[in-house]
C-alpha cells in the first residue's frame, strides 16, 4: 500500500523573543553535517542606513509626522514609507525621545496588573503615538523577523518552517498563550515553545559535541541561572542514569518569576544619579528627562561593570523644561560608586538562610510589577532550599548540603559583566564550603555567546525533537492531588491525580472509580501538590497531610449543562493530564452518558513549595450557620410574595429584619452571608418574577438589596459568574421607571458591583449616559439645570456610577472629567455638586481601586480638575477628599502629578482643616484608613475587604 508522506520542512529555526534583544538561529537540514548557525538580521542602524546584526534589540520607535525624510526607515523588503522602526536604530534614537519609544514588551506580557491585549506601550507615551498592547509590539518584533528571513530565504518562507520560540520557564499560562498569539499574529501559525534555561542548556550540548557526556555523573545537579534585561529565571536539571546505562537529563524545578534583570540595575543606578543632580533628595527628573537617564545609565553600567573596566563614566543629561532641572546636566560617576550600588544592592552575600522580602518596595517607574526585594541572592537562595529535594535518586549518595547544585551555567546579558558573574560564584562558594575544607567551587559550564544561546539552543532542541540528540525530560517531581468529600470525612480528603515521575503530555485514567459532581452551582476544586509523598498511586485516596501537602490555588466555577438553570449532580469518571505547556488538564466525563466538563490547572507557575493559596478577601470573613441564612432567606422571600399589602413584611423594613435574623448590624454581614441573598433575589426575579414588579417599593428594594449584597462585585469565589448573572436584568431596564427612587436605585446597584463588570459592560452602561451629558451642556444648560432631565437625587447616582466605571477609555474618562467641572462650578443643587465632585476624584485617582493602571487618566489632565477645584471660591463638601485622590504621592513620577500642585493641594488642606492624614497622604503617600475607603468607594465596605 502507497502512503502519502508530508516531507518534514527544510529549515529547523530558533527565535529568541528577549526583553532587551531578539535573535534568531537554524538548522539546514538538508546539510549531512548539520550545524547551528546565526541569522544576521538586517535592520535600520540610523535613519537610510541598514545594515545585519547578530541580534535585533528589543526596542519599537514611532517616528514623529515629517520627523525624517520620505524613505528614511525603509527597509529592504518594504517599499512603503514606514513611521516604526525596530532594532539598533530604534534603541539609539528612541533614548533620545523615550515619548516615542517602547521598551520592555515581554516583561508586560506577564503583567497581571493591566489588560495585555490592550493597547498602553510605549507607557506614559507622547500624546500623538499610536498605542500598542505588549502583544501587538512582540507580533512587530517577529514580523520583522519573518520578513528578514523571507527576504534572505525567499522559496523558503518562515511561516512554512519548524520554529521554536522560547519563552520564560516561569512565564505563566497567560503570559505563555499571548506569546503564541503575537506569533500568530505574525503569521506564524505553527510554532513550539521550549523554555529559555533549557534551550541555554541545549545550546552547551550542541557547543559541546560528543563529548558532553564526559562532563557529568549520574546524581548531578545542574542549576541554570537566566538573568536577562527583564527576568531572573532559575531551573534545577537532574542527570540520572538511563536504562541503556547512559545518562539523561531531567528538569526538576522551575523558579517564580522575577520581574527582576539588567532594567531593575539601570532603574537603581538612575535613582542614584538623579540624587546626586538633586542632592536635597526632593528633586524629580520629569518623566522625559528621566527617561534619557535610564538609557544613559545603562550605557554607564555596562562600562563600568564590564571587562576592562575606567575608573570613571561621564553622565552627559539633556536639558528639559523649567519644571525642575532646566539646562544640561554633566556628571561624574566613578566604577567604585556603581559597584557599590549595584553590586551590593542586586548580589550581596547573604546567609543560605535568608529570604527575600514580601512587601513590595522596588522602582514602579515604568509601571511594571518589579520584584519587592532588588537582592537576586535571596531570591536564588530560597529557590535552592525549596528544591534542595528535588528529583533526588535514593540510590545515589549525594555528599554535602542537599540544595548545593553540583555544576552551574550562566546564561543572560546580566553576566556579559566579569564582576557580576564573579560575586555570584563567590556567593555560592560561601554558601556551601565547609570549615576546615578546601573552599568548594561549583563546576562552571562555559557559555561563549551569552546572547545567542538561547536561539542556538532552540534550534538544537528542534532536532531534539526530530530525534537528533539528548532530550531533556520534564516529568513531574511531584504529586498532584485533587480535594474530595469523602462520608464522615468531608473536605479533608484527596484523590491522588498524577503520580510523581509523569511526563509532560502523559494522561491518567481513574475509570475505576467514580465520582459525584456538582453542576449548575458555584463549586470548588481544590489542588494540592507534594514532593514528599512520591509513591502514591493515580486514584488513591489519602487524608490531606498539611505538613506534606501544599495547597495550589483552586479553580471555583459553576458547571453549566444545558438550558435548566437548577443545580444538580452527575456520576463521573476522571481523566487527567499534564501537558507540554505546563497546565494539568483534568476531564469529567458522564457515566451514563456524554457529558464532559474540562478543567485547567496552571501547575507549573503554581506549584511553588510552600506558597498558600490566596484565597479571596471576602471568603476569610467565615460562613454563617446555615439555619441563619435559611432564615433571612425566608425573611427575602415573604417581603416579595403577593397579597402581602399591610402586612409587616412590606419591603421597606427588610434590612432591619434581616439585622435581627443575623443578630448583627448590616455593616458586619460577611460576604457569604450577602452572597446568599444575592441567590434569593435572583430566585425572585426568576421564578417570582412578580415580586420584583409587584410596586415602585419592591423594585426599589429589590435594586438596593441585590447591589448591597453583591458589592463591590468581585472578592468571592465565582462572583464574576454572579455579577455575569446580574447583568443579564440589564435588558429589562426599570419597570417602574416613573419612579425616581427606582430609577436612582438601578443606578446605584451598577454602581455597587461596578468592580465585577467588564469594560464592553461598563462602555455599555456609560455611552448613553455620556451622550445625553454631551446633548444637555451643547445646550447650555441653566445654572439650575438637571443633566439627563433627571431630579437631583437621580442624577446624583447617575455621576456616581460614571465616576465609578475605571474601565471606561481614558479619553471617555478626559471627557466626563470636563463635563463634571462644569456642574461642579455652576449648579446650585448640592447634592448634585457632591456627587459630581465625588465623581472627580474617582476618575482622577492616583491609585485605581479595582482598575489596571492602563486606564488612568494622565497626570496632566488631572493637574488641571485639581487646579479648577483648589480656585473654586466655594469648594462642594466632598471636593477634599477628591483632592487627595488626585494628589496622593505614588512615587511614580508617571502617575503623580506635579510637586508644586501637591505642595498647594496639602495646603489648601490645612487651611480647611482637613484630617491630617489627607495631608500625609499627598505629601508622603501611604494607604487609606478605613473611613477613607469608605468616603472612596461612596459606601460602607464588606467586611474585612480592602479594595487597592
Amino acid at each position: 500500500m502507497i502512503t502519502d508522506t508530508v516531507p518534514s520542512p527544510r529549515f529547523v529555526i530558533g527565535i529568541d523573543l528577549g526583553t532587551t534583544n531578539c535573535s534568531v538561529a537554524y538548522v539546514d537540514t538538508d546539510e549531512k553535517k548539520w550545524v547551528v548557525r546565526d541569522l544576521a538580521i538586517p535592520q535600520l542602524v540610523a535613519a537610510g542606513t541598514v545594515e545585519s546584526r547578530e541580534t535585533l534589540p528589543s526596542f519599537h520607535y514611532e517616528a514623529a509626522a515629517g520627523e525624517f525624510p520620505a524613505g528614511a526607515l525603509r527597509l529592504p523588503w518594504n517599499q512603503d514609507d514606514p513611521r516604526i522602526a525596530v532594532g539598533v536604530f530604534a534603541r539609539d534614537h528612541g533614548s533620545a525621545v523615550p515619548g516615542r519609544l517602547v521598551v520592555s514588551a515581554k516583561s508586560w506580557l506577564c503583567h497581571p496588573g493591566v489588560d495585555r491585549t490592550a493597547g498602553l506601550l510605549p507607557w506614559h507615551g507622547a500624546a500623538d503615538v499610536e498605542r500598542l498592547s505588549p502583544v501587538e509590539v512582540c507580533t512587530r518584533y517577529l514580523a520583522h523577523i519573518r520578513d528578514a528571513w523571507d527576504f534572505k530565504f525567499p522559496d523558503h518562507r518562515l511561516a512554512q518552517q519548524d520554529v521554536i520560540l522560547t519563552v520564560p520557564a516561569s512565564f505563566d499560562e497567560v503570559a505563555r498563550e499571548l506569546t503564541v498569539e503575537a506569533a500568530v499574529q505574525a503569521g506564524l501559525s505553527q510554532v513550539v515553545l521550549v523554555e529559555e534555561p533549557q534551550a541555554a542548556f541545549y545550546a552547551w550540548l550542541h557547543d559541546q559535541k560528543e563529548g558532553w557526556a564526559s562532563q557529568v555523573q549520574p546524581g548531578q545537579k545542574i542549576l541554570v541561572c537566566d538573568i536577562g534585561g527583564g527576568t531572573s529565571d532559575f531551573t534545577l536539571i537532574r542527570v540520572r542514569r538511563a536504562e541503556n546505562r547512559k545518562v539523561h537529563f531531567h528538569r526538576i524545578a522551575v523558579g517564580e518569576h522575577l520581574i527582576l534583570g539588567g532594567d531593575n540595575l539601570d532603574l537603581a543606578l538612575a535613582h542614584y544619579v538623579e540624587r546626586k543632580i538633586s542632592p536635597t533628595g526632593d528633586g524629580k527628573l520629569e518623566p522625559r528627562r528621566w527617561g534619557s537617564l535610564v538609557r544613559v545609565c545603562r550605557a554607564a553600567k555596562e562600562t563600568l561593570l564590564g571587562p576592562n573596566a575606567p575608573e570613571r563614566f561621564t553622565i552627559n543629561l539633556p536639558g528639559g523644561g523649567s519644571r525642575l532641572i532646566g539646562g544640561a546636566t554633566q556628571i561624574e560617576i566613578t566604577r567604585d560608586e556603581v559597584q557599590r550600588v549595584l553590586v551590593e544592592g542586586f548580589l550581596p552575600r547573604v546567609s543560605l538562610d535568608e529570604k527575600p522580602a514580601v512587601r513590595r518596595s522596588g522602582f514602579q517607574e515604568f509601571g511594571l510589577p518589579y520584584a519587592p526585594d532588588a537582592a537576586m541572592t535571596k531570591y536564588l537562595a530560597a529557590f535552592l532550599r525549596a528544591h534542595q529535594h528535588a528529583g533526588q535518586d535514593p540510590a545515589v549518595n549525594h555528599a554535602g548540603n542537599p540544595a548545593r547544585p553540583d555544576i552551574v551555567l550562566f546564561n543572560g546579558g546580566f553576566f556579559e559583566s566579569p564582576v557580576l558573574s564573579a560575586r555570584l560564584i563567590e556567593v555560592l562558594s560561601d554558601w556551601f564550603s565547609e570549615a576546615g575544607k578546601p573552599r568548594w567551587l561549583p563546576q562552571m559550564l562555559p557559555n561563549a555567546r551569552l546572547d545567542l544561546a538561547v536561539s542556538r539552543g532552540a534550534a538544537h532542541y528542534g532536532m531534539v525533537r526530530r530525534g537528533h540528540g539528548q532530550r531533556i525530560s520534564g516529568g513531574s517531581a511531584q504529586t498532584y492531588y485533587i480535594g474530595v468529600e469523602t462520608a464522615g470525612n468531608e473536605g479533608h480528603s484527596a484523590v491522588c491525580l498524577l503520580p510523581a515521575g509523569l511526563e509532560e503530555g502523559q494522561s491518567v485514567d481513574l475509570s475505576q472509580r467514580p465520582f459525584n459532581l456538582l453542576i449548575r452551582q458555584p463549586v470548588e476544586f481544590p489542588l494540592y501538590v507534594s514532593s514528599v509523598r512520591t509513591t502514591d498511586v493515580a486514584g488513591a485516596i489519602v487524608p490531606i497531610d498539611p505538613l506534606q501537602m501544599v495547597p495550589l490555588p483552586p479553580i471555583r466555577t459553576v458547571l453549566q449543562s444545558g438550558r435548566k438553570s437548577t443545580a444538580d449532580q452527575a456520576v463521573v469518571i476522571l481523566h487527567a493530564r499534564r501537558t507540554e505547556i505546563g497546565t494539568l488538564d483534568l476531564w469529567c466525563a458522564e457515566v451514563t452518558g456524554d457529558r464532559k466538563w474540562r478543567l485547567q490547572f496552571d501547575v507549573r507557575t503554581a506549584s511553588k513549595p510552600g506558597m498558600e493559596v490566596q484565597a479571596g478577601t471576602a471568603a476569610s470573613q467565615g460562613f454563617v450557620d446555615e439555619s441563619v441564612v435559611d432564615a433571612c432567606a425566608m425573611l427575602i422571600r415573604q417581603s416579595f410574595r403577593k397579597n402581602n399589602e399591610g402586612s409587616t413584611d412590606r419591603p421597606e423594613g427588610l434590612m432591619k429584619r434581616l439585622e435581627l435574623a443575623t443578630n448583627s448590624a448590616r455593616a458586619e454581614w460577611p460576604s457569604s452571608l450577602m452572597r446568599s441573598f444575592w441567590e434569593v433575589l435572583l430566585e425572585v426575579l426568576l421564578e417570582v418574577a412578580e415580586g420584583r414588579t409587584l410596586s415602585p417599593e419592591h423594585e426599589a428594594r429589590w435594586f438596593n438589596l441585590l447591589g448591597f449584597s453583591l458589592r463591590p462585585g468581585y472578592g468571592l469565589a465565582v462572583d464574576d459568574w454572579r455579577v455575569a448573572q446580574t447583568w443579564k436584568i440589564q435588558s429589562t431596564k426599570v419597570i417602574h421607571g416613573r419612579n425616581e427612587l427606582c430609577r436612582a436605585e438601578w443606578w446605584v446597584l451598577w454602581r455597587r458591583i461596578a468592580g465585577g463588570l467588564t469594560a464592553g459592560q461598563q462602555h455599555t452602561l456609560a455611552e448613553p449616559l455620556l451622550a445625553a451629558l454631551r446633548t444637555f451642556l451643547r445646550k447650555a444648560g441653566t445654572a439650575n439645570g438637571s443633566p439627563l432631565g433627571y431630579g437631583p437625587h437621580e442624577g446624583a447616582e447617575v455621576f456616581r456610577l460614571l465616576g465609578a466605571m475605571e474601565l471606561l477609555p481614558q479619553t471617555s474618562k478626559a471627557e466626563l472629567g470636563e463635563m463634571l467641572l462644569y456642574f461642579i462650578a455652576r449648579d446650585r443643587a448640592t447634592g448634585l455638586r457632591d456627587a459630581a465632585a465625588w465623581a472627580l476624584g474617582r476618575l482622577g485617582s492616583r491609585v485605581p481601586m479595582y482598575g489596571p493602571l492602563n486606564t488612568l487618566v494622565g497626570p496632566e489632565i488631572v493637574e488641571g480638575w485639581a487646579r479648577h477645584l483648589i480656585e473654586l471660591p466655594q469648594m462642594p463638601e466632598k471636593a477634599l477628599f477628591s483632592l487627595v485622590q488626585m494628589a496622593r504621592l505614588t512615587g511614580d513620577r508617571y502617575r503623580d502629578v506635579s510637586s508644586e500642585l501637591r505642595e498647594a493641594v496639602a495646603k489648601k488642606m490645612e487651611f480647611a482643616n482637613a484630617p491630617a492624614h489627607y495631608v500625609q497622604l499627598v505629601r508622603a503617600g501611604g494607604e487609606l484608613a478605613a473611613e477613607e475607603q469608605k468616603l472612596a468607594f461612596g459606601e460602607s465596605l464588606p467586611k474585612g475587604l480592602r479594595i487597592e
